[in-house]
Formats: structure tokens, C-alpha cells, sequence
């Protein structure tokens, strides 16, 4: 098992060169055409601005608690399920992230919540 796991290791290193290199013999010497890796390596190199574009996770961020930094700073509290201690410096530290790599529903419904008690919030 942990030779498996050094092999798992070694392969997740490989550069693109080295991948490349791999899917070559691993076609002409074994006859296996690895399109899991050609996708793999497709990806990988793939712009930045298509990244942008299936973006699937996002930050809430709160930018500012507005006027009613109480009530702010109870909602950051229920959301995030930190102490009331916690959830008051996430507000006093603004900008601060409020939860990472959420689904968009999520982070919008978030957002949503965070607006209504006053506070300014972005996602990233």
C-alpha cells in the first residue's frame, strides 16, 4: 500500500512535459490510449479566462457591516457557527471572508442575508 501511495505521490508531481511523456509510451508500447490524462493535461493548460467562466465555488466576503453592525455581527455568528467573539472580529476586521468555496446558490443566499441586516458584501 504505501508503494501505491509513493506512485500516487510521484504521479500527481509530474510536470506536463512528463505527462506528455507518459501518455506517448503508455500508447505506443501498451497500446493504451490514457484520455483521462490527455483531458487532464487539457485543463491544466487551459486560460485563465476560462476558469473565470466555470467558476463553481465562491467567497463571501464582508466588506463593511453598515449601520447596524449588531445585527451583523449575530448573523456572521449564526452563519458561520463561530463564537460571538469570533464572529465580532470577522465584522470589525472588514473586509473579511465569511465562508470560502461555497456553491453559488449558496454564497448569493448568503449575500442576500448579510445585505438585509445592512451589511455591504462582495463574492469572489
Amino acid at each position: 500500500m504505501a508503494d501505491l501511495k509513493e506512485f500516487a505521490e510521484q504521479l500527481v508531481n509530474l510536470t506536463v512535459k512528463e505527462v506528455n511523456e507518459l501518455a506517448t509510451i503508455l500508447k505506443d508500447e501498451y497500446g493504451i490510449e490514457p484520455a483521462a490524462a490527455a483531458v487532464a493535461v487539457a485543463a491544466g493548460g487551459a486560460g485563465g479566462g476560462e476558469a473565470a467562466e466555470e467558476k463553481s465555488e465562491f467567497d463571501v466576503i464582508l466588506t463593511a457591516a453598515g449601520g447596524s453592525k449588531l445585527a451583523v455581527v449575530k448573523l456572521v455568528k449564526e452563519l458561520t457557527g463561530a463564537g460571538l467573539k469570533d464572529a465580532k472580529e470577522l465584522v470589525d476586521n472588514a473586509p473579511s471572508p465569511i465562508k470560502e468555496g461555497v456553491a453559488k446558490d449558496e454564497a448569493e443566499a448568503l449575500k442576500a442575508q448579510l445585505e438585509e441586516a445592512g451589511a455591504e458584501v462582495e463574492l469572489k
